[in-house]
């Protein structure tokens, strides 16, 4: 089993002999809750995987808890952070930069944080990108923005560059706030900042909003997408009743994991049939989609579908193959596909169709968070600079079992979590929309 065999440790820049200020300004500091490394969070809460690995003697994977540490390996007052924000858009991003420097000014008092602009692209003099100051001031109003303050951008930079950069800026502290691709990217920014023998500290703060990034439980962002991805399942559930044969066919997020358009599915139950990644379906024969589809419309006279972005690719191979800058692969647009299918299905059988179709995908990207984001983001950057001050490296913060914790880049670089087809959401699916398999060979 693949959780089993991770490696859970944290590198470390050094041995942290700084008192930390963080919380001297409490009337009763003895009262105040440090966090040690040996706080530990099970990977594993399974009773029969934990019976099972102490009864052979083999020892019990667990994760450093997140949170402010009784000693600190930087100096506040001569330390220098920068901040850098990668890849699409996110609700939250905001966020995350203001708990960031908040916690940064007010709890350490580092007083020199900056804010990379455009990506990683900020980094490489050519580019011509100036950097930001980072104040309290500059942070204060920008919960209620979507988007990025520092903007962002795709596609791989000179690594050399980027570490160029960072040791002409003499920063100790690099904050990098990213996906998949970015996290990678952070790998590589540290393997080259140990080859040069430098002493600054990567923490990575991962973003997805399909929350698909490996051995974290929740990504920030995600809330918000199913909240507005609900909306919009309720107006396509209300323009299909509104006509004879209405269809809604709404395309959301999730290039290579259902989440969003399985959980958005069980937040507003109008939906009749969930199209994922993760789980094929056929669309011509008895037990494809478009009759399953003509069955829903005579016996209901309407129905809901909701496709995620990544499901169906099946059906253009063999057409050109394309990249975004960051070399991820352009996935054809399986909402529009099915939406000409579908037209063209009941078009020959005679039977007159109203469809709407509905996609909201980069209206969600560019929204603000919503509250139960915004109070996760607000943990997500307190963590990552408690992580940072304290001198951990190659981590980043994530949330498992309920609580933050310091994953090593190393265990989520490079892989993806999926939706289990035979696990609890996709089966609690299958139930409430009662689609069935929706393949011919069962």
């Amino acid at each position: 089993m693949e959780l089993d065999i991770i490696d859970t440790h944290i590198p470390s820049l050094g041995v942290p002999k700084i008192p930390s200020p963080v919380g001297t300004h409490d009337t009763d500091n003895s009262s105040y809750r440090f966090v040690s490394d040996n706080d530990r969070i099970l990977i594993d809460v399974d009773a029969a995987t934990l019976r099972r690995r102490l009864d052979s003697g083999q020892e019990l994977r667990s994760f450093e808890r997140a949170g402010p540490r009784e000693k600190i390996y930087f100096d506040p007052s001569k330390l220098r952070c920068a901040l850098v924000t990668c890849g699409g858009l996110c609700p939250g991003l905001n966020d995350i930069i203001r708990s960031i420097v908040l916690e940064l000014y007010y709890g350490y008092g580092v007083r020199r944080i900056y804010g990379i602009r455009y990506g990683l692209e900020g980094f490489i003099p050519e580019c011509g990108h100036d950097v930001m100051d980072l104040l309290p001031e500059t942070v204060g109003n920008i919960l209620d923005m979507g988007g990025s303050i520092l903007g962002s951008s795709r596609g791989p930079q000179s690594i050399e560059e980027i570490v160029d950069a960072l040791e002409r800026m003499s920063i100790g502290i690099l904050f990098m706030i990213g996906g998949d691709g970015t996290l990678m990217a952070a790998t590589r920014i540290a393997d080259e900042i140990a080859q040069r023998n430098c002493k600054i500290s990567v923490i990575g703060i991962p973003k997805t909003i399909d929350n698909d990034i490996y051995m974290v439980s929740r990504s920030f962002g995600f809330d918000t997408a199913v909240e507005v991805a609900r909306q919009a399942i309720m107006g396509a559930h209300n323009e299909s009743e509104a006509y004879p044969n209405g269809i809604g066919l709404i395309k959301l997020m999730g290039r290579h994991s259902g989440f969003i358009a399985a959980t958005a599915t069980l937040a507003q139950q109008h939906v009749n049939f969930v199209l994922i990644p993760e789980v094929d379906f056929d669309l011509e024969g008895p037990q494809g989609l478009l009759q399953a589809v003509e069955a829903r419309l005579a016996l209901r006279n309407h129905a809901v579908i909701v496709v995620a972005e990544g499901a169906g690719q099946k059906y253009f191979e063999g057409w050109r193959e394309e990249t975004d800058a960051s070399g991820n692969i352009r996935l054809k647009d399986i909402g529009l596909y099915l939406k000409g299918h579908i037209q063209k299905y009941f078009k020959e059988k005679n039977i007159s169709i109203s469809l709407k179709y509905i996609d909201p995908s980069y209206m969600i990207r560019s929204l603000p968070a919503n509250a139960n984001d915004s109070v996760f983001c607000g943990f997500l950057g307190r963590g990552a600079v408690h992580a940072g001050m304290a001198g951990k490296d190659r981590t980043l913060i994530g949330h498992w079992h309920n609580h933050f914790v310091h994953v090593p880049m190393s265990a989520s670089a490079g892989k993806r979590k999926q939706v289990n087809p035979r696990g609890t959401l996709w089966s609690t699916v299958m139930e409430a929309t009662g689609q069935g398999t929706l393949r011919n060979n069962g």
